[in-house]
């Protein structure tokens, strides 16, 4: 079992807040005020044609989409909060968890939450620390933070950078949260082609990172082709300033899936873009730009591939993976374009830009990956609106597969994968979009299930907290987690 505890607890019961003000952390204190959005690092908008936006117009005036910005949601599930933005004015991204604190990351830096009563969050600290991606992780005092784009250096001023200039830097940055108020930046490993994501797995005196990046180019000298696997950090517990890469383990020996010509519509693959293990179980699943991989983590330093699919009819980029409960289905995550695109539509389909649901069968060195259905929100977007499946969590509940996604400005889709052919969506959480006459980007990036409430970090308009009051749903109140980095996957105990 990962180190995170479960317990049962009565439900309603929270620790008392404390109340703090938010601040940038002293250790960048020689940093401006409010941040300034790194350029370059984040697609910008553009606008639509006059037909497009008078389509969507129309549409909203129809009842057929919420107004702009507008709130609506199913009748079993509540939004109980909003904290808008504040210095860190770039893309939110990624969430993580521990005690009564929330972990969010943004292009411009991290953010730390204090989630004790969390119909009333509260920021503790913003830092700035610009890079995209800034997906985080925490483990006892360390945060973890991804950076993949070109910096000039490793430090938390650093600027823009081409990739083609050796002196370049993008990888892991390790800071130290003990004092929430005022973390310290302890640590960093460049790692090649940067950190688009990593995943926290545990391994005794010390805990390792395995660190996804892909598209190399001969072009630039940390980056070189071929790119075929995955970076591992070790950072020892009592040292982490030790921390350093100690292999590149190769997943892909013959190249991985071709994509275009070969598979027109497909990604090549050339690294991985996430990995989420399930310690307990000794697996992980890899989402790898054109595959899907299964693997086997017996031993963290060797991880090894078990099995590997494709899909190259409707799945263009495979993107993240979530294990359900029992360890014997993954649910993969097509990112149908890069997360920019209008792609909840009809023009679009059901199947593509979805959820592929796949049971593991088998044991041992003989498990397999088997296709069963494919999932997607059916409520159709604005053509103004980038929609695609995202990041999600299990709603940990005993005999039931229940997740919780964000689908970007599709919003937040709670559903029931139980029957692996069948799944249902059981409740959801959106905005009307951002605009009617630009494709802006924004909604819900990564939406998650912790201690009886869904957070949720969208691009544009802050940190969200959610309920879900369902009869499927409703047990999940009694687990108590200590800690949720959602890429290394809890085994609950109910």
């Amino acid at each position: 079992m990962i180190e995170l505890r479960t317990t049962r607890r009565r439900r309603g019961r929270w620790g008392a807040a404390a109340t703090v003000t938010g601040l940038l952390a002293a250790f960048l204190a020689a940093a401006p005020a409010a941040a300034t959005p790194d350029p370059g690092t984040a697609p910008a908008g553009h606008d639509v044609s006059p037909r497009t936006a008078e389509r969507v117009r129309g549409a909203i005036a129809a009842g057929d989409l919420p107004g702009q910005d507008e709130v609506v949601h199913s009748a079993n599930v509540e939004h109980v909060a909003n904290i808008p933005k504040g210095a860190l004015q770039n893309f939110n991204t990624d969430l993580a968890f521990q005690g009564k604190y929330a972990y969010g990351g943004n292009y411009d830096g991290f953010v730390i939450y204090d989630i004790s009563r969390p119909a009333a969050p509260q920021v503790v600290t913003q830092v700035l620390c610009p890079g995209s991606q800034n997906d985080v992780s925490v483990w006892n005092n360390l945060l973890f933070l991804s950076t993949d784009s070109s910096r000039s250096d490793n430090s938390c001023s650093s600027v823009p950078q081409p990739a083609s200039e050796k002196s370049s830097w993008e990888g892991i940055k390790i800071f130290d949260v003990k004092d929430k108020k005022n973390p310290k930046y302890i640590a960093s490993v460049e790692t090649n082609c940067g950190s688009h994501t990593h995943t926290l797995v545990p391994g005794g005196n010390s805990v390792y990172l395995y660190v996804q990046s892909y598209s190399p180019n001969d072009a630039f000298p940390d980056c070189k082709p071929p790119h075929d696997g995955i970076s591992i950090v070790k950072v020892p517990k009592n040292a982490p300033e030790q921390a350093k890469v100690i292999d590149f383990p190769v997943l892909f020996p013959d190249g991985g899936n071709p994509g275009a010509p070969t598979n027109p519509g497909v990604s090549k693959t050339t690294g991985c873009h996430d990995i989420t293990v399930y310690p307990a179980k000794k697996l992980a699943a890899g989402a790898c730009m054109g595959d899907g991989v299964l693997l086997d983590i017996s031993r963290p330093e060797h991880p090894r591939v078990i099995d590997r699919v494709q899909d190259n009819v409707n799945f263009a980029f495979w993107h993240s993976a979530t294990f359900n409960e029992r360890g014997d289905k993954v649910v993969f995550t097509d990112e149908l374009g890069g997360g920019g695109g209008a792609t909840c539509n009809a023009a679009t389909g059901p199947n593509r830009g979805a959820d592929g649901i796949y049971d593991i069968t088998g044991t041992g060195d003989q498990r397999k990956l088997v296709f069963r259905s494919y999932y997607k929100i059916d409520r159709h977007q604005a053509d103004t609106e980038n929609c695609v499946a995202h990041n999600g969590s299990l709603i940990p509940v005993a005999g039931r597969d229940i997740m919780v996604q964000a689908w970007y400005q599709g919003g937040v889709s709670v559903w029931d994968f139980t029957d692996s052919a069948h799944p249902r969506e059981i409740g959801y959480f959106e905005r009307g979009p951002l605009s009617t006459t630009e494709a802006l980007i924004g909604g819900s990036w990564s939406a998650y299930y912790y201690n009886g409430h869904i957070y949720s970090s969208d691009i544009a308009k802050g940190f969200d907290v959610l309920t879900v009051r369902d009869p499927l749903t409703d047990p999940a109140e009694d687990v108590w987690m200590d800690r949720l980095n959602v890429q290394s996957q809890p085994d609950y105990r109910y």
